[in-house]
Formats: C-alpha cells, sequence, structure tokens
C-alpha cells in the first residue's frame, strides 16, 4: 500500500463511538484464546493488541507514522515491513491470520493470499475485512449526499477513501480465485449496516453504541441486511 495515509484522520475516527463500534463487531467474531495469530496490516495495532490478551499475536505493518500511535497495553510482536516480512515467516505457524481493509488498496492480492495459505496451519483461518460494494453506494446516496460518486461505483469505478486513497474494489467471491481453490469461505458477516447511515450527533447518545451493537449483532448473517452492509468480515479456511 503506497498510498499516503491521513494519520490524523485515522485517529479522529476510531476514537469516535462510530469507531469503536466497529471494532466491537470485529472482535466478537474473533473471540479466540491460546491462539497464535498474525495480523497484517496491523496499523495502529488496535486489534493485535485487543487478541494480545489473551493469544500469542504477531503483526505486521509498514506504515512507520501509524507504528508511532499503535497501542501496545498488552504485550505483542511488532514487525515493521510488508510483504518481505511475511515471507520469513515459518510455514503452517499460525492458528489464525488477520488481513483487516488493505486488499483494497494494494495490486498483489494473490501473491498475499498465497503467502497466508503458506503460514496457516491446516486447521486455521484466515480473516478478511473488506468493503462491500452494495453498501458502500448505500452510504454514498443516503448519508454522503455524494450521487456522482454513487454512480460512479454502480459503473465500476474506483473511488478514494478519505484516509487511504484509491479504493480498488473486489467481489467477496474472488478471495477463494486469488488462494488459487487454496481456501473456502466458512462464514460472512456484515459490518456497519446501519449505523454508517445515522448522523453523526446521534451516536454521541450515551446508550447509542450498546444498543447499535445489539442491532448489528441481530442481522449480520441475515442475506438480506448483510448484503448492504458497508464492510463484510469474511472467514476463510483451507479447502476440504
Amino acid at each position: 500500500m503506497n498510498q499516503a495515509v491521513n494519520i490524523q484522520g485515522y485517529l479522529d475516527t476510531i476514537d469516535m463511538p462510530w469507531g469503536k463500534l466497529f471494532y466491537h463487531m470485529i472482535w466478537h467474531n474473533l473471540n479466540y484464546e491460546n491462539k497464535k495469530i498474525l495480523d497484517f496490516g496491523s496499523g495502529f495495532g488496535i486489534t493485535a493488541n485487543h487478541l494480545a490478551e489473551k493469544n500469542e499475536v504477531t503483526a505486521i505493518e509498514p506504515n512507520e507514522e501509524m507504528l508511532v500511535h499503535r497501542r501496545h497495553e498488552y504485550d505483542y510482536r511488532q514487525v515493521k515491513g510488508g510483504i518481505d516480512k511475511l515471507r520469513e515467516m515459518p510455514d503452517n505457524s499460525y492458528d489464525v491470520v488477520l488481513c483487516h481493509n488493505v486488499l483494497e488498496y494494494i495490486k498483489n492480492r494473490e501473491e498475499l493470499i498465497h503467502e497466508f495459505v503458506r503460514v496457516m496451519k491446516s486447521d486455521g483461518f484466515l480473516s478478511i475485512v473488506k468493503h462491500n460494494k452494495a453498501g458502500k453506494i448505500m452510504q454514498k446516496a443516503v448519508f454522503e449526499y455524494k450521487i456522482d460518486e454513487a454512480i460512479e461505483l454502480l459503473r465500476g469505478e474506483d473511488v478514494k477513501s478519505l484516509n487511504f486513497g484509491t479504493i480498488r474494489e473486489y467481489d467477496d467471491s474472488d478471495l477463494a480465485l486469488y488462494s488459487r481453490g487454496c481456501l473456502s469461505i466458512e462464514k460472512t458477516f456484515g459490518v456497519r449496516t446501519f449505523f454508517a447511515l445515522q448522523r453523526n450527533e446521534v451516536k454521541r447518545e450515551e446508550d447509542w453504541l450498546q444498543k447499535m451493537f445489539q442491532l448489528e449483532c441481530m442481522v449480520e448473517e441475515r442475506p438480506e441486511f448483510r448484503d448492504i452492509a458497508f464492510f463484510h468480515h469474511i472467514i476463510l479456511s483451507h479447502t476440504k
């Protein structure tokens, strides 16, 4: 990922109620203990730090400025670098590999997924968080009032992220293709189905986070709602 990153904008977002809710939605489906976990593209280390409370975690992140701000209340191994460092990891060494909101910003997806397959144990899992085009179109049209960008997305054109630059969309089913058939999708969860469509001032109310978390959890696996969520959280395993 060679694009400029808006560090302050990202930091501001993750500390807002809607930023916290995003991570809560991801974490409640990563309820692991005593596992060996690799977090590739770990950013500020928010998920790596959270999982390090009960697991052995290695985090890889190429952006030095993000590492300055990383969370490390719990002990985990932080590695600065990218796929070069991933190639140094031994085969069949991790129970869980995480790659959250990374693949949209890189070109060598197939090579990266191949490395994930290599370092995953035979009974391991790969956790991918990615943008979902239908959900993004909903947000552009309804919340952001950016009709032109919604039309561009429907035409298959790329749009820019506020914090990370150009987003290159891909479909959920492409993940199995990138793995050359080595991985299959086990589960898909919708994330940010409703709360991206609300005004931000509503999200500051005292009980908003708790109530919205409950609502989002109720619909995260229901196809009619999952299909319009802004993000998809996908769990893959080795093809049987």
